[in-house]
């Protein structure tokens, strides 16, 4: 992958829940410089650089700017340094908090479906601060004691720690990114299949702008590995998962998954037969799992 600045500035801003105005505002320059430096359309001078450094070491000690140089991966293992994913502790009773009627019957699907759903996934989504790019997130779905899948996601050093609940034909994931404490939904298609290879459905999370806007976009996850069953081995693979590129490389998403995950709506989509909102009905669903 052919990694720029402007790759490592991203990865740095979403890892460390910095937002470009915040960045702007520290460093005493306008937000559309900084701007900028994240399209990958300019470079920060020396001095600039240098300054950026200077600040970034506030929240990463000894951050200097010979760390720019290090690739993508070795940049995100820094920045670990002080954001390491650990596994989360196991529960062994159902989730304590909001109060869910369906809780029942959710548990009783995670009993009978939950094996197709366990395993490493790689998502493709829209990169909501890059548009026209595309990025992965690197998810983990195992069964936890408390009878539900736990979800451990990680994108570019950032990591959700979440459930997913299925119901009739479709996956309810809620998480929490460790970093800000967001809140991170979507809802997946999952057709009955003993073993689901791709996932795909709709995402809603805040980006980290000024204004923390809502954002929805389609997702498609598809499996990479199954788990060993031994939880220990599993955590260290998810590790390593973690510290992979999350930036997709220009040209490395097909052409038919891009169509997939990005349409025109509204109006004038309408009335060329297309959608009036946002959705991704069965009909269309690339969730078709294996009968294997």
């Amino acid at each position: 992958m052919q990694e720029t600045f402007a790759d490592k500035l991203a990865m740095v801003l979403k890892g460390l829940s910095l937002s470009r105005a915040r960045l702007a505002a520290d460093l005493g320059v306008n937000k559309s410089v900084v701007g900028r430096w994240v399209a990958g359309t300019s470079h920060p001078t020396s001095h600039n650089l240098a300054r950026l450094s200077e600040l970034l070491a506030h929240r990463l000690p000894g951050f200097t700017v010979l760390d720019w140089d290090r690739d993508v991966e070795g940049l995100a293992a820094r920045l670990r340094l002080e954001r390491i994913w650990r596994p989360p502790a196991p529960t062994s009773r159902p989730a304590e908090g909001l109060p869910m009627p369906f809780m029942g019957q959710i548990l009783a699907m995670t009993a009978s479906r939950g094996p197709a759903f366990e395993g490493f996934f790689r998502s493709t989504r829209p990169f909501a601060d890059r548009p026209g790019q595309f990025l992965h997130d690197h998810c983990m779905v195992r069964l936890d004691p408390n009878g539900l899948l736990r979800l451990s996601q990680a994108t570019g050093g950032v990591f959700v720690d979440g459930w997913v609940l299925p119901m009739q034909e479709q996956l309810f994931v809620v998480g929490t990114q460790y970093t800000t404490g967001d809140l991170v939904f979507a809802l997946l298609n999952a057709e009955r299949s003993q073993r689901a290879d791709v996932l795909d459905g709709i995402v809603l999370s805040p980006v980290l702008d000024a204004g923390r806007t809502p954002t929805a976009s389609a997702i498609v996850l598809e499996r990479i590995d199954d788990l060993s069953g031994e939880r220990a081995r599993d955590d260290a693979r998810f590790a390593g998962f973690a510290a992979r590129p999350w930036v997709a490389p220009d040209g490395s998403v097909p052409q038919a998954l891009r169509e997939h995950l990005v349409r025109d709506i509204g109006p004038a989509a309408l009335a060329l037969g297309g959608d009036w909102l946002l959705r991704l009905p069965l009909a269309r669903s690339l969730a078709k799992g294996s009968s294997a």
